[in-house]
């Protein structure tokens, strides 16, 4: 009989590509970071919402946000005759939700949501197919009052989780004043197509003839909205030789210009640099850009009531700031866009210093609900990149780089096992984290290998000669450490690593010592 040599091959013990384990002390901060937005959104008035992180396609809708593959980018199957999808964000659900339950649903309608999110992209260094959201969102008013909420309390979340005034600012847009841009330019939703009739305001802006004499067939608003968004990364030289003429990018490659003319290109030019020193400077030359367009003067009228609105409870430039160069979504967005911009520098992996940049954004979308419904629902949110500003407070040391583990109880005696139980359940019992020794107690240096390991701040120890004389020993670990690398002499002696303690005592003696 032939031996099957053929060996099973094992698999391999290895994430998938994109995708990462997070550990003890990522997983605990995290929570109590979302625990304290959870409170101050709660605060406002909103409701917690969990839904289910599977979908339909159908209901999740043929895109993405910011992405322009249809129907990619999502983790899909095929299951009956329907494709479902792991939810790629949590406004796409929430969509579903307020079209399915509205009946029942106050309105407006404000909940938060947090959970993973699953993206079917190609992986980068930082970027990973799932992560973290933290949401918040009204559904069902049409005032920018609400917007103004959104970002009053966007504000207060980052200052209760540890970033402070100065360090944060929250910038406010607006697609309308950019489609009155693209009004001026004489641009509609669709492509404008050489030979067709010129309109009276094309023929007024003599826009259309420069189109001719380039030879331009297709430019649409979708081109130029494309073309702006890239303004972050490069500028507003770059932005004027994309959209005109074209431009190499860093790899020295060529990218195709929009076709606009100078002159088409200075008026998206002098939305994008409309900043002023002040949000009234700012809305001043925001009017000049869009002056005759009637949707674009509607867009800068809400951006002053906001600003007006978040003055009046507190909120001021140096929290929260009109600023044109913000850009993102804006091809989703219609009406407020939001960004939570950090300020403060940090080095990158080359030692550069650089802003540390966004950590959230957000704005209004009301068609997002019109696809289930048929009617237009109005809606505006925020959504917090949770990996992103957990990094953000390690960098300002909000958090603890490693939190400390539990009080690890030592164990002497295997057939003494009851004693040690004795001594967690109390600690427990005292609200302080505590675990028992559950390896092989043989070896007192193993157990102490594994305290260190856990990062256990103390060790107790309770022998048969401590257990006779009614005490235990408390080691102190982080400070026997400390001590081991750097004290002299008399420091080690003056602070001792290791101190008895009588029994009755402990609970109290080990709180004090931790309080420290």
């Amino acid at each position: 009989m032939l031996k099957d040599t053929k060996t099973q091959r094992r698999p391999k013990a290895e994430t998938p590509k994109g995708f990462r384990d997070y550990f003890g002390a990522e997983v605990t901060e995290r929570s109590a970071m979302l625990a304290r937005i959870a409170e101050v959104y709660r605060h406002y008035g909103f409701e917690a919402l969990e839904t289910s992180a599977v979908e339909t396609v159908e209901a999740l809708g043929k895109f993405l946000p910011d992405v322009d593959r249809p129907n990619e980018g999502v983790f899909a199957w095929k299951e009956e005759e329907d494709w479902l999808a792991l939810r790629y964000d949590l406004t796409a659900p929430l969509a579903r939700v307020y079209a399915q339950h509205r009946a029942q649903l106050p309105t407006p309608y404000r909940r938060y949501a947090m959970g993973p999110v699953w993206r079917n992209e190609k992986p980068g260094p930082g970027r990973f197919r799932q992560f973290y959201q933290c949401d918040a969102d009204t559904v069902g008013t049409p005032t920018v009052a609400a917007d103004a909420e959104i970002c009053a309390m966007l504000a207060d979340a980052l200052e209760t989780v540890g970033i402070t005034r100065g360090d944060y600012l929250i910038k406010i847009n607006n697609r309308k004043v950019l489609n009155g841009v693209l009004e001026k330019l004489g641009l509609t939703e669709e492509p404008i197509k050489r030979g067709e009739p010129i309109t009276e305001n094309e023929a007024a802006l003599g826009l259309y003839a420069e189109m001719i004499r380039r030879n331009v067939e297709n430019i649409s608003r979708l081109d130029v909205l494309r073309t702006v968004d890239k303004f972050d990364k490069v500028g507003l030289e770059g932005v004027r030789q994309l959209l005109t003429v074209g431009r190499k990018d860093a790899s020295g490659a060529f990218i195709e210009g929009v076709g606009l003319s100078d002159e088409q290109a200075d008026i998206v030019l002098q939305f994008l640099g409309a900043k002023g020193h002040t949000n009234d400077d700012t809305l001043w030359n925001l009017r000049k850009a869009v002056s005759g367009a009637k949707i674009g003067e509607e867009g800068v009228d809400e951006l002053e009531e906001i600003a007006s609105l978040l003055s009046a409870q507190g909120y001021g430039p140096d929290r929260v700031l009109i600023d044109p160069s913000v850009v993102r979504g804006l091809g989703y967005y219609t009406g407020p866009v939001f960004e939570a911009e950090l300020t403060f520098e940090i080095r990158d992996e080359k030692g550069r210093q650089q802003k540390f940049g966004s950590v959230a954004g957000g704005g209004r979308y009301d068609d997002l609900v019109k696809r289930f419904t048929g009617e237009s629902v109005p809606a505006t949110g925020i959504s917090i990149g949770v990996d992103r500003l957990l990094a953000a407070l390690r960098a300002k040391r909000r958090v603890a780089d490693e939190q400390p583990g539990p009080v690890v109880v030592t164990v002497m005696d295997r057939d003494r096992m009851a004693d040690t139980f004795a001594i967690v359940a109390e600690l427990r019992a005292a609200g302080i984290r505590a675990e028992p020794y559950l390896g092989n107690p043989k070896s007192f240096g193993n157990q102490m290998k594994y305290a260190d390991r856990r990062r256990a701040p103390f060790a107790i120890i309770e022998g048969s000669d401590e257990k006779a004389r009614g005490v235990v020993q408390v080691k102190d670990l982080v400070a026997g450490a400390r001590a081991a690398e750097t004290a002299s002499l008399e420091e080690w002696k003056d602070r001792p690593a290791q101190q008895e303690v009588p029994r009755g005592e402990l609970v109290q003696r080990l709180k004090a010592l931790l309080a420290k």
